[in-house]
């Protein structure tokens, strides 16, 4: 399955047994919306809504971050996945928080996933229908999750790429999140970066209408911040959602498929003994 959908694709797929589409808006703390009520007010026909704070780790005072595998396969399941569901994610925005659905089922071994390419805005500007009301309960499946480890990066992994440079980081924050110039959405958290990391906006990626760019214009954005592919990757955010829109777009331009450092930002900059710098 493709990492990328149109909504024409879609479309014509609406209604296939073994195709399952989620709603997976996330609003930044920063952004006055309900993403629940906005999809009972208009969704894709049948999809459902996926929150991405609910399929997350409780235990950890950090936002959303991933679950255990016997988490996940209990609340994935719950939503009605098995392991031979196709699976679209699509967010309110245009292209956003629906690649954070798509990697995480990824971390957890289901490849047929994908992302509807411009989102909600683009099945609107294709004049496919809408349904509006609160989805129906999904019958219960049981989803075997498949970790895979090489998907993800914790604080550790981070400190030691920051210490000897083996990997890259890219940081899909602002510029001027991560320049220092511009404040984070979170209280109390200081801007600037990891040491070594690059940085590649995830708005960056999107053309106009927030549908990715093409592999080779991605290619060449990559390139121009240091990114050949040349060495592993690790993609860096705020909270890990926007990390995951840039490990998208380095799978559909071809190269290496990054970890995503799920704590981010909010993890290394709270943490006392990290280091961290400013391009002010």
């Amino acid at each position: 399955m493709q990492e990328l959908v149109s909504a024409e694709w879609l479309r014509g797929e609406i209604g296939a047994p073994d195709l399952v589409v989620f709603d997976a808006t996330y609003y930044l703390p920063n952004e006055p919306q309900d993403a629940r009520a906005l999809f009972a007010q208009a969704h894709v026909p049948g999809a459902r809504f996926f929150d991405v704070n609910e399929v997350a780790d409780p235990e950890t005072n950090l936002p959303h971050m991933a679950p255990t595998p016997g988490r996940a396969e209990r609340l994935l399941g719950q939503l009605g996945i098995g392991n031979d569901s196709r699976v679209v994610f699509y967010d309110q925005k245009g292209l956003f928080s629906a690649a954070r659905g798509w990697w995480l089922l990824r971390l957890f071994g289901h490849e047929k996933v994908a992302v509807l390419d411009g989102g909600l805005p683009k099945w609107r500007e294709a004049g496919a229908p809408l349904e509006s009301g609160e989805a129906p309960a999904p019958a219960p499946r049981h989803f075997w999750a498949d970790f895979v480890a090489r998907r993800l990066a914790g604080i550790g992994d981070v400190k030691r790429v920051v210490a000897d440079r083996s990997a890259q980081i890219i940081d899909a924050r602002s510029t001027g999140r991560f320049d220092g110039t511009a404040p984070e959405p979170r209280p109390g958290l200081p801007s600037g970066h990891m040491p070594g990391a690059c940085s590649v906006p995830a708005t960056a990626l999107l053309a106009p209408d927030q549908t990715m760019l093409p592999p080779e214009q991605l290619r060449a954005l990559f390139a121009k911040a240091g990114v050949d592919g040349s060495k592993p990757l690790i993609t860096s955010c705020g909270t890990g959602i926007t990390a995951c829109v840039v490990a998208l777009g380095l799978v559909h331009a071809g190269l290496p498929e990054p970890a995503v450092y799920d704590g981010s930002w909010t993890e290394w900059a709270a943490r006392p003994e990290t280091a961290k710098e400013t391009s002010a």
